[in-house]
């Protein structure tokens, strides 16, 4: 689609949302239109060109948005993630700002424990989005976990931050992400499971995580008697 078809696009949305609404009136549900959020996709150039910036849903004169939520996710309007990282990194600082009070007095276990709840978790949700994105903002995100990290182990900022991680037994960023990736690709092979398992001797030796992952194919008995 080019620019000049944007207006042509707008009107193929709003009979597309009415034919939604209509459809779900019948079957007693409601649309809300002042909760629809509209934004264009495309790049930096092309998204200039367009001057549309309100259009009519439902009676409704919806704006359009620069960015959108879907799931936890923001997507930006270049779908460039730079949003999503803008967004996790605000929340990471600020958990850490309210949580660095109450590590002080927390043995090293809880702390480990308070960080992942509410830092990790917030690293590792839909991380495999970030991948194929750029290094600097890859980095933006490894700065919310360096700064966890020596928030728990007590860590000066110019100490190197890869032993501590690998005293933590916890992944850099990329290596998170392409683990999550290789997770998925495995789980959605026809046939196989995913066995993970910790393994203390083997995370010193060979990687600073500790979670290893195996695949297994299923046994699949070939003989009437061996069915249950």
């Amino acid at each position: 689609m080019t620019v000049s078809d944007t207006a042509v696009a707008v009107q193929c949305f709003a009979a597309c949302v009415s034919d939604v609404s209509d459809w779900m009136r019948a079957s007693r549900l409601r649309l809300n239109p002042a909760k629809t959020e509209v934004m264009w996709l495309s790049s930096s150039h092309q998204l200039k060109q367009v001057d549309i910036s309100d259009i009519s849903v439902l009676s409704t004169q919806i704006r359009v948005a620069e960015s959108a939520r879907n799931l936890g996710v923001v997507f930006g309007a270049q779908l460039s993630l730079s949003s999503h990282v803008a967004v996790l990194c605000r929340a990471g600082y600020f958990h850490l700002r309210q949580l660095r009070p109450s590590v002080r007095s927390m043995t090293t276990a809880a702390a480990i424990t308070a960080v992942q709840a509410f830092i990790c978790c917030r690293i590792d949700y839909c991380n495999s989005m970030l991948y194929g994105v750029s290094d600097g903002l890859l980095q933006k995100v490894q700065s919310i976990q360096n700064a966890a990290a020596r928030l728990v182990t007590g860590a000066r900022r110019r100490d190197h931050i890869t032993p501590v991680l690998r005293q933590l037994h916890w992944l850099p960023v990329r290596q998170r992400v392409e683990y999550k990736v290789a997770c998925l690709s495995v789980a959605g092979w026809p046939g196989s499971t995913i066995h993970c398992r910790r393994h203390p001797t083997r995370c010193r030796q060979r990687s600073p995580s500790a979670a290893f992952c195996r695949r297994q194919d299923v046994h699949r008995p070939t003989d009437p008697q061996q069915l249950p």
